[in-house]
């Protein structure tokens, strides 16, 4: 009979402990990225992470809660970089900042993410580009909640250096900048179309997003539709 006390009392540690909930988050962010929210069941993840069920629910308490935990536990410190970046872009310009400088402070964080394998790298980002396409509606709604103050912060620096854009239209823009960030770096397809383009040009994060800027601070920059167009648009004539 004694010899059992101890063991239980191993078994109730592991679950508990900091390690743990580690390897469980670990295991759960290479398969939800390999293979999306719903196709990943628990029993694969307690598996790759060497703990049973009750260990993921005394952490986590269900798939969709260990999912949230998952981004959150890089999106949290990349956003707080990018205000950080921001408010010393603000200090230094006294408040005059540029479109393009602007739009690094929010790019660098990410370049920096992508090459810290010890924050998930670039895994981790293409995992934030599977969450943006995934139709689960809980994700929708965790990711807008995620952004939400970091959104709020560059929008108001944009209004600034973007004197000509309405609020509204400079949502919608930050909606499709913030899509082909992460569609961009999280995908697989930029791989490919480097190796397309030429055989000597190597992939490169730096590289990457150096093409990518310009394509987002045209479409920054880019004058709104005039009311006359927008309605021949819509009406189809």
């Amino acid at each position: 009979m004694a010899s059992t006390r101890p063991a239980r009392k191993t078994v109730a540690a592991d679950v508990t402990s900091a390690d743990t909930k580690t390897r469980i988050l670990d295991a759960a962010e290479s398969l939800f990225m390999e293979h999306g929210f719903e196709a990943t069941s628990l029993r694969s993840l307690t598996a790759a992470a060497s703990v049973n069920l009750a260990a993921v629910n005394y952490h986590f308490g269900s798939k969709e809660e260990l999912f949230q935990a998952v981004l959150t536990r890089r999106l949290d410190p990349m956003n707080q970089e990018r205000i950080e970046l921001l408010e010393r872009l603000e200090r230094d310009t006294g408040g005059k900042m540029s479109c393009e400088k602007i739009l690094f402070t929010m790019l660098i964080p990410a370049l920096r993410l992508a090459r810290d394998e010890k924050r998930g790298g670039k895994n981790f980002l293409r995992l934030l580009g599977r969450a943006y396409a995934d139709p689960a509606p809980f994700i929708r709604h965790f990711l807008s909640a995620q952004y939400a103050e970091m959104i709020g912060r560059y929008k108001e620096a944009f209004l600034k250096a973007l004197p000509h854009l309405s609020r509204q239209e400079l949502t919608w823009r930050l909606h499709f900048v913030m899509g082909a960030l992460s569609y961009t770096i999280a995908g697989t397809d930029a791989l490919k179309l480097f190796a397309q383009v030429s055989a000597a040009d190597k992939y490169d994060d730096e590289l990457l997003l150096q093409r990518l800027a310009p394509f987002l601070v045209a479409g920054l920059k880019a004058p709104p539709l005039a009311e006359s167009r927008r309605l021949e648009l819509v009406s189809g004539n």
